[in-house]
């Protein structure tokens, strides 16, 4: 794990800014300037303006998006307004005292504020210290405390009455005029306000659980934060747990009341503070800060990506503007599109458009200019500029080069660097060796002729280089006509012309190149190519060649971008394409839709650098990654659970409000969005849900996951959300600020919730695991229940979701096994009577007299009793094994006899063929670890009592052990089996209504289709030629339906045998812990007895040997069993396959029988032996 720890500072709000400067304010459209003093208030929330009439104007610094100076400041144009600034006389210096603070909810709709300084000098640092706060990683993801500061500088909306009766509650003026001095509303007063406005009884429900008394104790509130504030996968090494001094250190900062601090003790209004404090953010801070390693090459990173950059709006009739440039760049976007065509005359400037499109033009020279002034405001990595060159002017394109070198400057790089030359098989630089660099991405060409034209017959012969070996690679695409570009998936991209020598010698480590195949690009081995895939295209590839995939992006470049046909500007989804690890997953940035949401919450992170280190299997060379995959070696799945306490102040309006949740990763991650009921009050601002808690299993890939929660009014509206990725959510209660659509910091809308991450566990390990993470379970109480026994658990959440049915032939055999426990219980007997019975007898007396000291507190094992033919011939002395068999083995290593099949080699092995499985070969090691938590006792051997010593052969008698049949007695064991019955009833019911459905829709399909034949006839009409129409379409139906029940059944039959292996393991992994129980406590009798015996020496060791022997051939008995089991389910399975295709054709001839028996088919009658399963089921 890295220790390596990095911190975020909070802002800094310099004493400048909070004395004030004296501006004139100006505006475009008005012919009127205002003196006014500019301030920040102390803690960085608002800045604010005050005129000569004392109004103050207040802007939200979580708005801001830009400030400008000098010649990127807005400039004003009315005569009027310019001769009050001087700006016409060459001497002014004007430009030294401009400032444009630009704001917006989001990158498109945006606010421009204009100002004068009175002095030269001034902008430069206001502008620079009002970006810093306004971007600061601390500030827009801080606590919930902190939000709730920022509310007392300016008040909120909210319901009237329910306001005035906070303030009255809290000694405050209520009345409609009546004003409140500063020095009235202090902190105290504005949380005593809060209080009563928006009362937290979750809060106390928490507390109580903690403390019966009106106060917490220091080892209380430390069992509290150890128990729901600590992620358990922690190491305590690395991550030691807080000290007393920390603990009374967080006291003494939120606990009110100065007597309960001065006694170590915190209030419920202290355990509230502590729960909104800088203790309990949802994110671990350290992943906002610039974390990751930025020394990897560029293909090994995910790239904060821009389509079409220059819209506003839609696709087909939007505004396109420089502005937009700017507002991607200041968001993180490193890879910006400019789709350049050639200017009109007579300026032949080229320009930036959506060609084909009513979409308005902007000068290419513009956009340089805004690249420029924004690429490294708030990221110093690399910028690339995704050409989409249309430009076939050799003198349009020299300008175009002219303007990105003299504008650009050193940021451009021109030329590769002596380090990383390009060469096949040669990576090319890391984001850190090209920090404030601009790369051009555009077709370089053979500088001979421009690209787009049909290809010639003569080929271009002994060219080396690689520019002319992509030109010739791409001469064979064909022209599309205008209309075809407009409504085609790939648009205009792909049909951009090759650039000439001017733009050609720009391009360097991002050269485009038409994707030919995966094999192609392993033989070229050109990390320095990049292939640029619509996103249908894109998913094709992904769900055809994953892996391949996968292999072409650790090596060289992707570029995904928007079909064509969005013309609302929507967005895809990007997850699919990082799955596979595609680095520029290009988006519509003008809308904020989910995708975009999602785009913008990864990339908060690092510290907003517009890079993501992608993870370790998207990157290694050694190892190949499947997106589709059930389980991934080298990483340990994720299980997320969130239980939704409450809110708060999520709407301005009385509505009912509700929550959803769900989890964004790979496919094969849980794909279901809980939801909470609506409120029951239409209640925003302290709505309690308090439900179950929602549980997401088996998340693969946790570095590669988020977790989206969104609130929405009843009426479907959103209200807010919030998107964190999995492994920077802190375990614990958490106050989440939620985000705006354009994911801005809310002030005052949160949630209250509990989240546990914690390592998954399979089903038939969670008994394992809670034994070894709690070893004293079982000795923590003696007057435990059974019912509450560690051996007793079964999590509700980690049950399987589908399940088999009863016709199983494993699952009858032992069905008879439980009605046999159930109805004839194992009935006691007297200790004085098991002192005289045979070896396989056990005694209460003994074990009452002498029991373990280690026993825990788990249902023991059913006692071995003699059966009424067994009193009847006492004489008999045998094995347990004995005496459950018909014919006892000679020796007790000998394999059973009711064991038909040999063992083979998959016997000896606990896993079957099971793909849920991960890790179940550890399933007959894991027990032997939980043993000795959950002993259970077991008398000494009746051969071992003192009053058999003075028999001859008593030596001799073999130690008893626990038989297979006393195991699958067992009541954990036969809990086990009712859920699995329980859920393969569930699974044939849902499987039934499917088949019933199917039938039945296509039955009324048929009796419509007999309808209207019926109709034809009574009319007179419909001839022959009718007739045959009306058949081929009967036919049709009845080949559709033949289809359908075939893939249904199919489907069913794989589910089953799938889950019978599942089924299998989890019966195995629960007899082998049991029997680990049983045999570890029969080996600590037998020491015992050995201990006392010896006295009389009457034990020898051979006896040991011998029960090690019998234990061992126990074990072997479980894996055969387990193993006929997961045979028997083959077998069925195949069987049924066979028996499939005549069972659909059955199931077809009823349905089609009933309206049209000419076309039943005849083959149908002859039955398929053991094959009329799915017929008896579906057509009763």
């Amino acid at each position: 794990m890295n220790k390596k720890r990095y911190f975020l500072e909070p802002p800094e709000v310099k004493d400048y800014l909070v004395k004030g400067d004296r501006f004139t304010k100006w505006s475009e459209d008005s012919t009127k300037t205002v003196p006014v003093t500019m301030k920040m208030d102390p803690k960085g929330f608002y800045v604010y303006w005050i005129n000569q009439s004392k109004e103050t104007t207040f802007l939200d610094v979580a708005t801001i998006r830009d400030t400008r100076i000098g010649k990127h400041a807005k400039l004003p144009k009315h005569p009027k307004v310019r001769n009050v600034f001087n700006l016409d006389f060459p001497d002014s210096n004007h430009l030294a005292k401009t400032l444009t603070i630009v704001s917006g909810m989001d990158t498109v709709n945006l606010t421009y504020y204009n100002f004068f300084a009175s002095k030269e000098k001034v902008t430069q640092n206001w502008a620079n210290d009002i970006l810093a706060i306004a971007y600061n990683a601390a500030r827009n993801n801080a606590c919930r405390q902190v939000f709730l500061d920022k509310i007392i500088y300016k008040m909120f909306p909210a319901d009237k009455k329910r306001v005035e009766s906070a303030l009255a509650s809290a000694h405050l003026p209520k009345g409609k005029h009546d004003t409140m001095k500063p020095d009235v509303f202090t902190e105290a007063a504005f949380k005593a306000f809060l209080t009563h406005l928006c009362p937290r009884p979750e809060i106390y429900e928490i507390f109580t659980s903690y403390s019966t008394k009106p106060t917490m104790t220091k080892e209380n509130f430390t069992k509290f934060l150890n128990e729901k504030q600590r992620d358990s996968r922690l190491n305590e090494e690395l991550f030691p747990r807080l000290r007393q001094d920390q603990i009374k250190a967080l006291i003494d900062k939120y606990e009110p009341c100065s007597n309960n601090t001065n006694r170590g003790l915190i209030s419920p209004e202290g355990l509230l503070f502590y729960l909104m404090g800088s203790e309990t953010s949802v994110v671990v801070q350290d992943r906002l800060a610039k974390c990751q390693e930025m020394t990897q090459p560029i293909p090994h990173y995910f790239i904060k990506s821009s389509h079409n950059t220059y819209l506003t709006a839609g696709q087909f009739s939007g505004v396109s503007s420089p502005e937009m440039y700017r507002q991607c760049l200041l968001s993180g976007c490193r890879c910006l599109e400019l789709d350049c065509w050639k200017g009109k005359p007579p300026d032949e400037e080229p320009i930036i458009t959506h060609g084909f499109t009513m979409t308005t033009e902007i000068l290419f020279k513009d956009v340089i200019e805004a690249i420029a002034e924004s690429a490294f405001k708030t990221s110093q990595y690399p910028v690339i500029l995704s050409f989409e060159n249309h430009v076939d002017s050799v003198k349009q394109q020299e300008k175009m080069a002219n303007y990105c070198k003299t504008i650009f400057g050193d940021a451009l790089l021109t030329e590769p660097l002596d380090k990383y030359p390009l060469k096949p098989g040669q990576q090319i630089p890391s984001p850190s060796e090209l920090m404030g660099k601009i790369l051009i991405k555009n077709k370089k060409g053979s500088h001979e002729k421009p690209a787009q034209t049909k290809k010639t017959t003569s080929a271009v012969t002994n060219k080396g280089d690689a520019a002319v070996e992509e030109n010739e690679e791409q001469e064979d695409a064909e022209e599309q006509d205008e209309e075809k570009m407009k409504t085609s998936d790939e648009g205009t991209a792909g049909q951009e012309v090759t650039a000439y020598e001017a733009m050609s010698s720009l391009v360097n480590y991002i050269q485009p190149s038409k994707f030919i195949s995966f094999d192609n690009a392993r033989k070229k081995n050109k990390s320095y190519v990049i292939s640029s895939f619509v996103e249908t295209k894109g998913e094709a590839m992904i769900s055809k060649t994953a892996v391949e995939f996968v292999e072409y992006n650790k090596r060289q470049m992707s570029r995904i971008y928007p079909k064509g046909t969005r013309m609302d500007s929507s967005n895809y989804s990007p997850q699919p394409f990082w799955n596979a690890g595609c680095q520029m997953v290009a988006l519509n940035y003008q809308t904020m839709d989910f995708p975009m949401q999602l785009n913008m919450a990864l990339f908060e992170f690092n510290g907003r650098t517009g890079y993501l280190l992608k993870h370790d299997v998207l990157r290694r060379s050694d190892k190949k990654f499947d997106p589709f995959c059930d389980r991934i070696d080298t990483v340990v799945a994720s299980t997320l659970t969130i239980k939704i306490y409450s809110g708060q102040f999520l709407s301005d309006k009385s509505v009912k409000t509700g929550v959803e949740v769900e989890v964004i990763g790979l496919p094969g991650d849980p794909k279901k969005k809980y939801r909470t009921k609506w409120s029951s009050t239409p209640n925003a601002i302290n709505p309690v849900w308090n439900e179950e808690p929602f549980v997401f299993e088996k998340i693969l890939l946790p570095e590669m996951a988020s977790l989206r929660i969104v609130v929405h009014e009843e009426n479907g509206k959103f209200l807010a959300h919030r998107i964190i990725p999995l492994d920077a959510i802190q375990s614990g209660f958490h106050h989440i600020c939620l985000r705006s659509e354009s994911n801005l910091p809310l002030t005052l809308p949160a949630l209250f919730v509990y989240i546990e991450v914690k390592d998954y566990i399979p089903a038939a390990f969670a008994d394992f695991t809670d034994a070894l993470f709690n070893p004293t379970k079982g000795t923590e109480k003696t007057t435990k229940t059974p019912k509450e026994s560690s051996a007793d658990y079964i999590s509700p959440y980690e049950l399987p979701l589908a399940a088999e049915t009863p016709t199983d032939k494993a699952k009858e055999s032992e069905a008879s096994v439980v009605e046999k426990a159930a109805s004839e219980p194992t009935p006691p007997v007297d200790a004085t009577d098991q002192s005289s019975q045979s070896a396989p007898e056990t005694t209460a007396a003994a074990a009452a007299e002498d029991p373990a000291p280690d026993a825990g507190t788990s249902d023991p094992l059913p006692e071995v009793t003699p059966s009424p033919e067994e009193e009847a011939a006492p004489e008999k002395e045998a094995s347990p094994e004995a005496a459950s068999e018909k014919e006892a083995p000679s020796e007790p290593e000998a394999a059973p006899e009711t064991k038909d099949e040999p063992v083979n080699d998959s016997s000896t092995d606990p896993e079957p063929a099971s793909d849920d499985k991960a890790g179940t070969e550890e399933a007959s090691g894991e027990p032997a670890a939980a043993a000795a938590a959950a002993a259970v006792v077991v008398p000494c051997p009746a051969s071992a009592l003192p009053e058999s010593a003075g028999l001859n052969d008593s030596s001799e008698l073999p130690p008893s052990t626990v038989t297979t049949e006393e195991l699958t007695q067992h009541k954990n064991y036969l809990k086990v089996i009712k859920r699995q019955e329980k859920e393969m009833k569930e699974t044939e019911k849902k499987y039934q209504k499917k088949g019933e459905d199917l039938i039945q829709k296509c039955s009324d399909s048929f009796k419509a289709m007999m309808k209207k034949t019926s109709l034809k006839k009574k009319e007179g009409g419909g001839g022959t030629s009718d007739s045959s129409v009306k058949t081929e379409q009967v036919k049709e139906q009845k080949e559709k339906m033949q289809v359908e029940l075939q893939a249904l059944w199919t489907e069913q039959n794989d589910q089953l045998k799938k889950k019978k292996e599942q089924f299998a393991t989890e019966r195995l992994a629960k007899l082998l812990e049991l029997a680990t129980e049983r045999h570890t406590s029969e080996v600590k009798t037998l020491e015992r007895c050995d201990h006392t015996y010896n006295t009389f020496g009457t034990y020898h060791s051979p006896q040991q040997e011998a029960l090690k022997k019998k234990q061992a051939a126990t074990l072997e008995e479980i894996k055969t069993l387990t193993n006929q089991l997961n045979q028997e389910a083959l077998k069925e399975h195949e069987q049924k396959l066979r028996s499939l295709p005549a069972e659909v054709r059955d199931a077809v001839n009823v349905c089609v029988g009933a309206h049209f028996p000419e076309l039943v088919d005849q083959a149908g009658d002859k039955k398929v032996e053991g094959g009329s399963f799915y017929g008896d089921v579906f057509l009763g």
